[in-house]
């Protein structure tokens, strides 16, 4: 698997074409790759099966997603490719879903997001 090349300039680059989905940790049905880090915030590119839905959780802080494949509900918002959601700090997400299957570009805080219930 492939890390993000780290050069002294503060630029991360990483080939995402050669790394593994790795199982989300949050649901199943979710696979993820870690894209890199930095100032407090965590890219990531996720896909999710069919049918998926994420556990109600809690924003610590801002979260930011653009749709690449497929479809997906947030908050009543139905998301097709090229559509981005951005999150603020202290929202709630309670239903947020694929029935169809759908991949993203994930940005969010490194704080821990909490699990509601």
């Amino acid at each position: 698997m492939s890390e993000p090349e780290i050069d002294a300039s503060g630029y991360h680059f990483t080939d995402i074409a050669s790394m593994s989905w790795r199982a989300s940790i949050v649901a199943d049905g979710i696979e993820v790759k870690d894209l890199g880090s930095a100032n407090g915030r965590v890219m990531e590119l996720v896909r999710c099966r069919a049918g998926t839905t994420f556990p109600t959780h809690h924003h610590v802080g801002p979260e930011f997603i653009y749709l690449l494949e497929g479809e997906a509900m947030q908050n009543g918002q139905r998301l097709k490719p090229g559509w981005a959601g951005v999150a603020e700090a202290g929202t709630i997400d309670a239903d947020f879903h694929s029935d169809a299957g759908c991949v993203f570009l994930l940005i969010y805080s490194e704080e821990k997001e909490e699990s509601e219930g």
